[in-house]
């Protein structure tokens, strides 16, 4: 099931980067596009319709496959060392997370104040960093993995921990875009574990629909922060009236 979804996973990154959509696929397929997407989400491709969704894209199967395990060859994390010198720029931390985010090099330029020369000398760092890939014209090649993720207490996780956090929770959270939920319990152990696998799907959900919304213009997408927290912990205010 693991080796489907790999395959799945790289035949909708070569649509995106063919800048085909669920929709096109569908037409070639004589399907619904809701059709489609219940093939990718359900991973109910026959093998029929997996070899017309590869003939859609210019490939045979095994070319798909290929891909998909060269794709397993990303990287799923940087060292601490190659973390802490991302995080000491923040124009260059900014630029890191903008790609892995599927911001292309016009992207950058559109949405923030950075000059050509400046932006092409923060993808060169990154490529020197094997984040990147900076291919001719300015095109960005991500050499990350679809789990890739910041090291635990790492300089990124501390980085966004000392100087985002407060700003991140200074809000209402009352606009229709927000939600803020904040739950106290007492649970057993094997509960605790059953709330973390949750929040490991959560993380996977957020990727997939990450991906799913790449094809889009950048002007549809905006930024979105997702908080998920797990501690067995208890207010220190209430540890005086403690047994």
């Amino acid at each position: 099931m693991k080796q489907t979804q790999q395959l799945l996973d790289t035949l909708k990154q070569q649509l995106r980067a063919q800048g085909k959509t669920y929709r096109c696929l569908a037409a070639h397929l004589a399907l619904s596009e809701a059709s489609v997407k219940r093939l990718f989400s359900e991973r109910t491709f026959t093998l029929e319709r997996l070899e017309q969704a590869c003939d859609f894209i210019g490939l045979d199967i095994g070319e798909l496959a290929a891909l998909s395990r060269a794709a397993q060859a990303r990287l799923q994390a940087l060292t601490r060392a190659q973390e802490a010198e991302i995080a000491e720029d923040t124009a260059l931390l900014l630029v890191a997370i903008s790609v892995i985010n599927g911001f292309s090099f016009n992207d950058l330029l559109d949405y923030y104040a950075l000059s050509e020369q400046e932006c092409i000398r923060k993808l060169a760092h990154l490529d020197r960093l094997k984040l990147i890939d900076l291919l001719p014209g300015n095109r960005i090649r991500l050499r990350v993995a679809p789990n890739f993720s910041w090291l635990a207490d790492g300089p990124i996780q501390r980085f966004f921990q000392l100087k985002v956090q407060q700003e991140f929770f200074n809000s209402r959270f009352n606009a229709d875009t927000e939600n803020l939920m904040v739950l106290n319990g007492v649970l057993s152990r094997a509960s605790n574990q059953k709330l973390q696998t949750l929040m490991g799907k959560m993380y996977q959900e957020f990727n997939q629909l990450m991906k799913d919304d790449a094809a889009l213009p950048m002007a549809d997408r905006k930024g979105n922060t997702l908080v998920l927290a797990l501690r067995q912990w208890q207010y220190p205010l209430f540890k005086q009236y403690m047994k």
